[in-house]
């Protein structure tokens, strides 16, 4: 039975002029349905390039990239939208809120997009937000607003929670509380989540870590027993 989501030999390769940057060089992994992946590793590693091939945002260059068995490295344009929309829920650094819409308003753009979504109002509630639905992005602190930016993604019901470097631009008690959000989400959604950082400390609260450095692959450990984001210290 094959993975939830596998990466065979997957190439991303960039060219400006004459150079060729190879930015993935034959990534191969595989990530169950319902876990909580981080997948780690120095700056300029090939990690984000990843994620966003995972999440139709690139193209890979050679190579097979199946979600829910389904092969997406051959979709087109088209099929790459519908995927974005339906099937991913994305999570940035950066939080990319619409200022002039309110936490709730922020959240519904979601349901407007895909085709199963859940109910905003609660979503909100769920992140810890209830009280916050009518306030606008710079009238939350930045924890807040991170937790309107997961709020948007879960909302759309996805099948993948991709999370770029999300508590990189916390501070270390409000990064904690975002993880611990991110992996109560997985525990209790049985959502599959992937979380890329460099930050090496967080790896044991994952199921399974995938070390990546000059775009490869070079090693893979799935953990038996994942620590709660509580227990670690960084």
């Amino acid at each position: 039975m094959s993975s939830y989501v596998e990466l065979k030999n997957v190439t991303k390769v960039y060219r400006m002029g004459e150079v060729e940057i190879h930015a993935c060089d034959g990534i191969d992994f595989q990530i169950e349905k319902g876990e909580f992946a981080i997948i780690v590793g120095p700056s300029g590693a090939g990690k984000t390039t990843v994620l966003n091939i995972l999440g139709g945002m690139d193209t890979a260059t050679a190579g097979e990239v199946l979600v829910d068995g389904v092969n997406i490295a051959g979709f087109n344009s088209r099929k790459l939208v519908k995927y974005r929309r339906d099937d991913i829920g994305f999570v940035f650094q950066f939080y990319n809120l619409m200022q002039n819409l309110t936490a709730l308003e922020n959240v519904e753009l979601a349901m407007q997009i895909c085709k199963d979504p859940l109910d905003p109002g609660k979503v909100l509630e769920e992140v810890g937000l209830g009280d916050r639905k009518g306030n606008f992005p710079a009238q939350l602190s930045g924890g807040e607003q991170q937790r309107v930016a997961i709020a948007r993604a879960l909302a759309k019901n996805p099948k993948l929670l991709l999370c770029d470097e999300p508590t990189g631009a916390l501070d270390y008690v409000t990064g904690k509380a975002i993880l611990k959000l991110l992996q109560d989400t997985c525990r209790e959604k049985g959502m599959t989540v992937i979380v890329i950082t460099h930050n090496t400390a967080l790896t044991p609260m994952a199921d399974r870590v995938i070390h990546i450095r000059n775009g490869k692959v070079s090693k893979m450990e799935c953990n038996e027993t994942p620590v709660p984001v509580e227990a670690i210290e960084w």
